[in-house]
């Protein structure tokens, strides 16, 4: 599946690979301690188990998950302009163009990255505020999440 063109790849990291497809890899997109399963669409891709085991966090990711309100997730976002020279930070927030605080940028190269976004802002024009100006950014739902996933 190809969601965006791969013209960017990081050097050392499969960060071309995983961004575009909203899959998030290390501790850079899953900070240690900060990162919850479900909205870090875990679920969608097997790695969460509703029927066994016992774990920190468990009842809270089963009764969020049995409930069906996640209102963030982990979505490949990227960036249609220029971007500064040292690129954008980690952990930088994301703002709706009326100033709304919409998320979280985790990690990126180029043009690609992946960002914890809050759903009801997905369709919205974002930006991330950064040297003085704005830097404009697009975020897509991947082509292989269920269907209403995105609601």
């Amino acid at each position: 599946i190809s969601v965006w063109p791969l013209n960017h790849p990081s050097q050392g990291t499969n960060l071309h690979l995983y961004s575009p497809l909203g899959i998030p890899e290390g501790v850079k997109d899953l900070p240690p301690g900060v990162a919850l399963p479900l909205e870090s669409n875990l679920a969608f891709m097997n790695g969460i188990s509703f029927t066994k085991g016992c774990y920190i966090g468990q009842e809270l990711t089963a009764r969020t998950h049995h409930m069906g309100v996640i209102r963030k997730r982990l979505l490949p976002v990227t960036f249609p302009g220029p971007l500064p020279p040292a690129g954008v930070p980690e952990g930088a927030d994301i703002l709706t163009q009326a100033g709304k605080r919409a998320g979280k940028f985790r990690a990126g190269g180029g043009e690609l990255g992946i960002a914890l976004l809050r759903l009801a802002h997905l369709h919205e024009p974002l930006c991330i505020p950064l040297e003085g100006h704005r830097v404009e950014l697009r975020a897509a739902t991947p082509e292989w999440w269920p269907k209403g996933a995105a609601k």
